[in-house]
């Protein structure tokens, strides 16, 4: 490779850097990387056609599990600047929630190119409990190419953490009478 070619692939990598910096100061522009709560219907259209990437989630305030999903889109928002992060009240926006079947709360609607593409509904697919890593919604909302995500799609990110500890030889530990060291000596799973 001579002098000529490496100032052709210099160009060209400086050129796709301008580009991307473009495009994050428009995303800024357009409210991406922070998570907005939007009014009503005509908002909610208006930032699919906006935006490439949506993610709504319909709430309502007297729902304790809605303000857990906040919380975690809250952290995902700044994360992922290629999609816009909104909510909506599911009680201010009737035939919105009617058009698109929601019926279980908290549901986050995952539009892409103005078009739904899923639904995470409730959390049985983020683990079916209330304290879910957010890693684990990253990877859900991953699944439906709405978010830009660096890890393995096939595998959730809790999958490879849940294991239960095995010996050397690589069987399950049995629990004794007398416990190991490791033994938190709870009751729970005596019965």
């Amino acid at each position: 490779m001579d002098q000529d070619e490496m100032d052709v692939l210099r160009q060209r990598r400086m050129d796709a850097m301008k580009r991307e910096a473009t495009q994050k100061q428009e995303w800024l522009q357009q409210g991406h990387g922070q998570y907005s709560e939007i009014p009503d219907e005509r908002a909610f259209f208006d930032e699919c056609k906006k935006s490439k990437n949506l993610i709504c989630h319909f709430y309502r305030d007297a729902t304790f599990r809605c303000k857990i999903v906040d919380k975690h889109l809250t952290l995902l928002a700044p994360k992922h600047l290629e999609t816009k992060f909104v909510k909506i009240d599911a009680e201010k926006c009737k035939f919105l929630v009617e058009r698109l079947r929601i019926v279980v709360l908290p549901a986050i609607c995952l539009v892409k190119n103005g078009k739904t593409v899923d639904y995470v509904v409730g959390f049985d697919d983020l683990g079916g409990t209330d304290d879910f890593p957010t890693e684990m919604l990253e990877w859900r909302i991953a699944r439906a190419d709405v978010i830009n995500y660096s890890g393995d799609l096939l595998t959730p990110p809790i999958a490879g953490q849940s294991k239960k500890p095995s010996s050397i030889l690589g069987r399950e530990q049995k629990k004794t009478i007398r416990g190991k060291a490791d033994d938190d000596s709870s009751d729970e799973d005596d019965w």
